[in-house]
């Protein structure tokens, strides 16, 4: 069996703290919690876990404070998770065999990190990530915000969930004031980071500035392919903002000059004929949703819905808008059969018991 070191970083955590490790304590075999500056009683919660409590001067770096974390771990392996984290009692389960499992030649551990979800608890957005390593491959995370430690060595991934739950939205503005220090800084962002720092434009609302950033990293060849995708998505959402449909639909085809096409444009350009009220060609695009392969495996963001419960409730919305109400019936319990309670299904069928079919 391998030993496990868990190591966090929190600040002003109290609301969420003891729920996550109150979820891993019987797991890791030994907590390590470096705090960034608290001013609530988050360490005084911790201290109850682990007498393993350092204190971190906070310089707008988190990578950094990882790295520090990483430092002090003395178990075999090393494990992460952040403060609103949340591993069921399933998956707890499934952690432990882990430990008594995983074999001596596994560097590396790739989990599922389950981060939206629905009214019904259901996640809608998914990715992998590393969450588990070798402690003494010394593996460095990357980057001031959005940090990543690079997948080396010998990996295997494990359907083991990690959900992660916010009680309280991230610090407004926080991750954007973070790039652009580092750009007054005279940092030279590299290709990952140019990405996250267009999105974090679009997330704050600057659509001009996002879709110039967009613009100038999906110019040249450099960067993951599923970084440019989603860059095309994201190009095309600030285009919207910006009422330029017909530039939007152009920047979701372009995705498909990187890879054979994802759900999610698929969804997108489905909206974007449903706008133009060409229900015909919104059907194409949405009957193609449901047949791409939902593919986690490449670790890149998944939402999730895009490929059965969004195309197939507006299958029925389209089929409805052309008169062919049966095969929107259909449609509608198809995604019933996905998410049975949601509203917009039981909406649907009130409205198709009211006709006359």
């Amino acid at each position: 069996m391998i030993t496990l070191s868990l190591c966090m970083i929190v600040k002003n955590e109290s609301d969420v703290i003891a729920r996550c490790l109150t979820c891993i304590k019987d797991i890791a075999d030994e907590i390590i919690v470096v705090d960034t500056g608290s001013t609530d009683d988050t360490k005084e919660i911790v201290s109850r876990f682990t007498d393993k409590v350092y204190d971190y001067q906070w310089h707008d770096d988190f990578a950094a404070a990882r790295n520090f974390s990483f430092s002090k771990a003395t178990m075999q392996y090393t494990m992460w998770l952040d403060a609103d984290d949340v591993i069921d009692e399933e998956n707890q389960q499934l952690l432990l065999r882990l430990k008594e499992n995983l074999s001596p030649s596994i560097d590396m551990v790739l989990m599922r990190y389950d981060v939206a979800f629905d009214e019904s608890g259901r996640p809608t957005m998914s990715y992998y990530r590393e969450r588990i390593m070798r402690t003494s491959m010394k593996y460095q995370w990357i980057g001031e915000i959005h940090e990543v430690i690079f997948q080396t060595g010998n990996l295997e991934q494990r359907e083991i969930f990690i959900k992660h739950q916010k009680l309280h939205p991230t610090e407004t503005g926080r991750n954007l004031r973070i790039f652009q220090k580092m750009i007054a800084d005279g940092k030279t962002l590299d290709q990952r980071q140019r990405y996250y720092y267009a999105r974090e434009l679009m997330y704050n609302g600057d659509y001009v500035a996002a879709t110039r950033e967009l613009d100038s990293y999906l110019a040249d060849d450099l960067g993951w392919i599923e970084n440019k995708i989603g860059a095309c998505k994201d190009l095309a959402n600030c285009l919207q903002w910006q009422k330029q449909p017909h530039k939007a639909l152009d920047a979701l085809l372009k995705s498909f000059s990187y890879d054979a096409p994802r759900a999610e444009i698929c969804c997108d350009i489905g909206s974007h004929f449903i706008d133009q009220q060409s229900f015909q060609t919104a059907i194409f695009w949405y009957a193609l949703a449901v047949q791409r392969p939902l593919n986690e495996e490449n670790g890149a963001f998944c939402l999730r819905d895009c490929y059965d419960y969004i195309p197939y409730m507006q299958l029925c919305v389209c089929y409805d808008r052309i008169g062919d109400h049966k095969t929107a019936m259909y449609y509608n319990e198809k995604a019933a059969a996905i998410k049975p309670d949601d509203q917009g299904v039981l909406f649907n069928r009130q409205y198709f018991s009211k006709l006359d079919l």
